[in-house]
């Protein structure tokens, strides 16, 4: 008898079998994308550009609004006083049917399933630093300037080539 050093009763699990195939718990399964839905044409599915925006809790209030009693709510501000949700960001998302981006409110329930919703311009105001309307005061009326004029046309209509 050969003895393949596990105790009696024990066999090796996931080793594989006599053919070599790997054991089905040791297969790996392809990572499923996260499925996102346009609000407007469920049948259509969304895709990012990646850059993610979480928002912050600056009251009990707020946390309130997401389920917590007013006791933990309190505590919890006491304790951090700005709070990032890892599971609620804003993103822009782009929906071939509609042919546009927008801006959406995107809440993760696991891994593959969210819900998503058009983002009101109150929720930017819970994104720490960012408002996507007005101009970032950090860059120069001249920066600005030059970057409108990607479109190769001057402010009285002409393009750039006409002379």
């Amino acid at each position: 008898m050969v003895s393949s050093g596990f105790p009696p009763g024990v066999e090796a699990t996931g080793i594989g079998n006599a053919a070599g195939e790997p054991s089905p718990s040791r297969r790996r399964r392809r990572p499923q994308r996260r499925d996102l839905r346009c609000p407007a044409h469920p049948e259509s599915a969304l895709t990012g550009t990646g850059r993610k925006y979480f928002l912050h809790l600056l009251t009990p209030e707020e946390l309130k609004q997401r389920g917590l009693s007013d006791k933990r709510a309190k505590l919890a501000i006491q304790a951090h006083p700005v709070l990032v949700l890892s599971n609620e960001w804003l993103e822009e998302l782009w929906c071939p049917q509609c042919g546009q981006k927008r801006w959406c409110h995107l809440i993760r329930h696991d891994r593959i399933r969210h819900t998503v919703r058009w983002a009101p311009r109150e929720l930017w105001q819970q994104v720490a630093h960012v408002d996507p309307v007005g101009a970032n005061p950090s860059v120069s009326e001249f920066s600005r300037r030059e970057a409108r004029q990607g479109d190769g046309r001057r402010r009285d209509g002409r393009t750039w080539s006409d002379r």
